[in-house]
């Protein structure tokens, strides 16, 4: 039985042409060969696993092969490894100074590569700094680090400086696909995808997973089998997931985060991927922002087509919210809780239930017919009119039969033939003076013209004074049970309609009647009192309507002490949340949740 070799051994680079993702670097130092511009001192520095000391390795052997050697030549008497983990000490820096006087017994150049060169110690990086400085002919250093700011600026000022970047997902699943090709083991672009970005840049940590996954799962490499040997979450949870917050239905939303945290995740990590996610819908909604979308094919199209059930302002408060639970996680005593409440509040992001203006409804399903003061002119009589019955009505003073006819008599129509004429006159003029006034543009005046002086004039005489008989109005005797049962039904409507603040200020007490028509509440500050005042309209059209009782009004009272009676501590709360909806408590027992 062979011995296994891992894969980021089996297939690291011999050649230049093999770095993966490494193109700039690469071409850099191949056009530098062939120049004759090489620097004696190279510094190459990254973040681990993107093929620093491979590159030095590719460079130490082609520097010493004249084109007539074997191809496996390594030229290891030439090169020289040297950590300096192990070896940062001043007198490991003095024996290196004292071999590098030493020529090459085969080949041109003696090439000391030295690992984790930012491990030197203060007094050593000092000793190798006139070696550095001006080396023998025949020697090349090349320095390698992923600490970069930790070497000191002498060390630095005396390299050539190759920055290492970050293997991206594209070029690492690329790279996973030839190898799973070679191996012959039949891996979906999406698994591949998933390693890759769980490698974080790193090409020998993608080939390591790569490794640990193929033994797990033999020649069949899946999506579901690299989430579950990695343990991570699959996509699948966060399209479920944005599908409840678009659908509102934040009781499947809560057992989906239950699920996933009784599978052994870490909320953290949740609220994390969510986050990434709306940040994936957002790059989906442009086409030039698509590529920024590191996911295999078929994970793209799903991705494509949640993105079009979205809107930017969802997605940018949906962002904003997961980030914020982010930030806070760490510092939380109920983490759990946190998710939840951020999972709540991005359910009700789209739900417009609790957001509907009071004002649109106190005008819901009517119709406002604006007439001019001109349509009435006929009812009016003119100035001139008016001298003329005047002069009429004196002459005629001393028959006591006949007199002027009044507004009120005109008003108010005695026979019932003209209550049927008038009624019908009444709806039929609105509806001929906007069929008139249809497609007539809107005359604007402005308020310091004469045209505009002339219209008030015109205005103040066209008004007609309307005499009401108060005696005539309805003024029916009522209870007080009546008038609590139809105070009750009316907060209940307002708050089915959305109106919960004005609801809410309405329950706070029961209504008492200080008179036969005076209707009395008490308050707990202010701020209540004001908010009532301005929305009592409907209310009180609704109980004189109800009650038959024109001459019914709201005397509201400010109770300082009422206010004691909402210091409630957090079992208060609960308990009166619980007699108001006794599922809350079912909720608090199936989720396990604390006071």
């Amino acid at each position: 039985m062979e011995p296994f070799v891992v894969s980021a051994r089996k297939y690291r680079p011999q050649t230049f042409k093999d770095v993966v993702g490494q193109k700039a670097i690469t071409n850099t130092l191949l056009n530098a060969i062939e120049n004759n511009h090489l620097a004696q001192a190279l510094l190459f520095t990254g973040p681990r696993g993107v093929g620093k000391t491979t590159c030095a390795r590719i460079l130490a052997k082609m520097i010493n092969s004249d084109g007539k050697d074997q191809t496996d030549e390594d030229f290891a008497f030439n090169i020289f490894e040297l950590d300096a983990a192990s070896n940062n000490s001043v007198d490991g820096i003095r024996s290196l100074i004292d071999q590098v006087r030493i020529p090459p017994q085969v080949g041109k150049y003696k090439v000391y590569i030295i690992d984790e060169v930012h491990m030197l110690s203060q007094a050593a990086f000092n000793a190798f700094l006139k070696t550095l400085e001006e080396p023998p002919k025949h020697a090349i250093f090349i320095l390698a680090t992923t600490e970069k700011h930790k070497i000191i600026p002498t060390i630095l000022s005396r390299c050539q400086i190759f920055d290492f970047k970050r293997i991206t997902v594209k070029d690492a699943a690329e790279y996973l696909k030839y190898i799973a090709e070679n191996q012959g083991i039949e891996a979906d672009d999406d698994a591949l995808h998933i390693i890759a970005q769980k490698a974080d840049g790193a090409m020998r940590d993608a080939l390591s997973i790569f490794d640990r996954v193929v033994s797990f799962s033999g020649k069949q490499l899946t999506r579901k089998a690299v989430t579950e040997n990695l343990n991570v979450l699959d996509y699948d949870t966060y399209f479920d997931a944005t599908d409840y917050i678009l659908k509102n239905d934040i009781p499947s939303l809560l057992v989906l985060f239950n699920t996933t945290l009784s599978k052994g995740f870490d909320g953290h990590h949740f609220i994390i991927g969510l986050a990434s996610h709306f940040r994936d819908l957002m790059v989906c909604k442009y086409p030039n922002t698509i590529d920024l979308l590191e996911v295999g094919e078929e994970a793209k199209k799903r991705y494509l087509e949640q993105a079009q059930q979205t809107n930017n302002p969802f997605l940018l408060t949906a962002i904003d919210i997961a980030n914020s639970t982010d930030l806070n996680y760490k510092t939380s005593k109920n983490q759990r809780l946190l998710v939840e409440l951020a999972l709540m509040k991005l359910a009700s992001i789209s739900f417009d239930g609790e957001k509907k203006n009071p004002e649109s409804l106190a005008l819901a399903f009517q119709t406002i017919a604006l007439i001019p003061a001109a349509h009435f002119s006929d009812r009016k009589p003119s100035p001139d009119k008016k001298q003329a019955e005047a002069s009429n009505t004196a002459t005629a003073n001393n028959d006591s039969t006949t007199t002027a006819p009044t507004i009120a008599s005109k008003i108010a129509p005695t026979s019932e033939t003209e209550i049927q004429n008038t009624t019908k006159e009444k709806e039929e003029e609105p509806v001929a003076v906007l069929k008139k006034l249809e497609g007539m543009p809107p005359k604007r005046v402005s308020g310091l013209s004469l045209s505009s002086l002339k219209a008030k004039q015109q205005h103040k005489l066209n008004k007609i004074d309307v005499i009401i008989d108060e005696d005539s109005l309805p003024n029916d005797d009522f209870t007080v049970e009546r008038l609590q049962e139809l105070w009750s039904a009316f907060v209940d409507k307002i708050e089915a309609e959305g109106q919960r603040i004005l609801a809410s200020n309405l329950h706070s007490d029961v209504p008492k009647l200080k008179e036969r028509t005076i209707i009395c509440i008490q308050l707990p500050n202010d701020t209540m009192k004001k908010e009532v005042e301005r929305e009592k309209y409907e209310l009180m059209e609704h109980l004189k309507k109800e009650l038959n009782n024109h001459f019914l009004s709201l005397e509201i009272t400010v109770n300082e002490e009422a206010i004691k009676k909402f210091a409630f501590t957090p079992e208060e709360k609960y308990n009166k949340l619980r007699e108001k909806n006794p599922v809350i408590d079912l909720l608090r027992q199936e989720f396990d949740l604390g006071l």
